[in-house]
């Protein structure tokens, strides 16, 4: 199943064509994602990435879309140093162990350190002891894959500004034109022209080129010549491990968010719940049994299964 066959099936499933209930399927969509995300480790949730420790320093920056560690490891690029898996440590722990940063050699122990500096969103690691060289370090970490939902703008670029519109800062203004619909922005005008414009909701359906704009009205009631156009858009084929291996999760997952979207009745909440738990029951009997039958690491969820 893609987005268009997932999108049409839940207008149909709910009998809904409504404008509102239309342009917030994405949104169903993406909460049941989000849900069976965190509840069945299925292969399209990791990613493995390599980079290189810093000599003397404990610290290193977990990936943009990091969320959870499966595996550290360290190893010397000649692979004079063997692989060397790390244990995961409370901060308190690597701190007292390691009290200093000359207290160095081939680290054995990583922790959460919090967030980086230079982004307070995203994670970062303490390591103990302190890297006596350049070690390269390979992460296999749990992180969320990208939406099914067709062409999200992730970017855009440079506005024309146009010309006599009103100063100020304008939040979730719909944004026109193109081939998808529902993005919003947050528009600053200074001078008389847009001069930013950050995306709030990337909507669906687009494509790379699409020109966009929005309502005079929506800012300020003044003015004219705005534009700008998408140069990257999530997923344009609308295709996802779950859309292509198991997609009655996502199917039901979504129909329960658009359920409560509608104020609908507790009996189809209840229905729709239920039909969503026993399909993350047979995923769970796949990425968290069969999968992990012949695993390695003990520390992975592993859940006893019967051959059908």
């Amino acid at each position: 199943m893609n987005y268009v066959q997932l999108f049409q099936a839940i207008q149909d499933y709910s009998e809904n064509t409504e404008p509102l209930f239309v342009a917030n399927i994405p949104r169903f969509v993406q909460e049941a994602e989000d849900r069976i995300y965190n509840s069945v480790q299925i292969p399209s949730l990791r990613k493995n990435v390599t980079g290189t420790l810093t000599v003397s320093n404990p610290y290193l920056s977990a990936p943009d879309d990091y969320l959870s560690t499966y595996s550290i490891a360290v190893f010397s690029t000649d692979y004079s140093t063997p692989y060397t898996y790390l244990l995961n440590k409370d901060v308190n722990f690597i701190r007292e162990c390691y009290p200093t940063p000359t207290s160095t050699g081939t680290p054995k122990y990583y922790g959460l350190f919090g967030s980086q500096y230079t982004n307070i969103n995203e994670m970062s690691f303490i390591l103990g002891p302190t890297p006596d060289a350049n070690y390269q370090v390979e992460l296999h970490y749990f992180y969320y894959p990208v939406s099914i939902v067709q062409g999200q703008i992730s970017s855009f670029g440079a506005p024309t500004g146009g010309t006599l519109y009103t100063n100020g800062n304008y939040q979730d203004v719909s944004l026109t034109g193109g081939n998808g619909t529902g993005a919003t922005a947050t528009i600053t005008v200074s001078g008389g022209t847009i001069t930013s414009v950050v995306l709030n909701d990337g909507g669906s359906f687009y494509i790379v080129g699409d020109i966009l704009s929005a309502n005079t009205t929506d800012i300020g009631g003044t003015g004219s010549g705005f534009s700008i156009a998408v140069t990257a858009a999530n997923n344009p084929n609308g295709v996802s491990w779950l859309g292509d291996n198991y997609n009655p999760v996502l199917l039901y997952g979504a129909m329960r968010e658009a359920v409560l979207f509608m104020k609908g009745e507790a009996d189809m909440v209840a229905y729709y719940e239920k039909m969503y738990q026993e399909a993350v029951a047979q995923l769970k009997r796949l990425g968290d049994g069969l999968e992990r039958n012949d695993a390695y690491r003990k520390g992975q969820t592993a859940l006893p299964y019967k051959q059908l």
